[in-house]
């Protein structure tokens, strides 16, 4: 072989870092190294990696703050079909968490608290009751 003809061998043998999956061949990793703030390498994905929600999230956010779909769908490479339909999820999540009630983890056990005084409320009533109608030890005495 000749040199030139080796060197383009070895050119094209040769892998970018920034080309190969971080955690190895068929796993769910990010494309890139992740920063720790959930938006690390918002671009195209390598073949066979899924979409993350940390990854989704940074994508829905922009299309939130008005950036243009066609731009972001050519940046990152999905269908702008697919952005419009992620965004449409997010907002009808963001609709349904701010329509809830908020109860904290004492919800139960207070409508069980407030069911009991009721009982023994309605019980006081009818003991109060009885009291004033029969005569005997607990009737109450009238003072002249």
């Amino acid at each position: 072989m000749d040199a030139s003809r080796m060197s383009r061998n070895q050119q094209r043998d040769r892998v970018d870092v920034d080309d190969v999956p971080v955690g190895g061949v068929g796993g769910r990793s990010p494309s890139r190294p992740s920063t720790g703030d959930g938006t690390a390498g918002v671009g195209p994905l390598a073949a066979g990696q899924r979409w993350s929600v940390a990854r989704k999230r940074a994508v829905v956010l922009r299309l939130i703050a008005g950036e243009p779909v066609e731009l972001v769908s050519r940046e990152i490479g999905v269908p702008v079909y697919k952005l419009e339909r992620w965004r449409e999820r997010a907002e009808a999540a963001l609709e349904s968490a701010l329509k809830e009630r908020e109860t904290g983890a004492e919800g139960p056990e207070l409508a069980a608290a407030l069911q009991r005084i009721g009982e023994l409320s309605m019980e006081n009533e009818l003991l109060r009751a009885k009291m004033g109608q029969s005569p005997g030890p607990l009737a109450r005495k009238r003072w002249r």
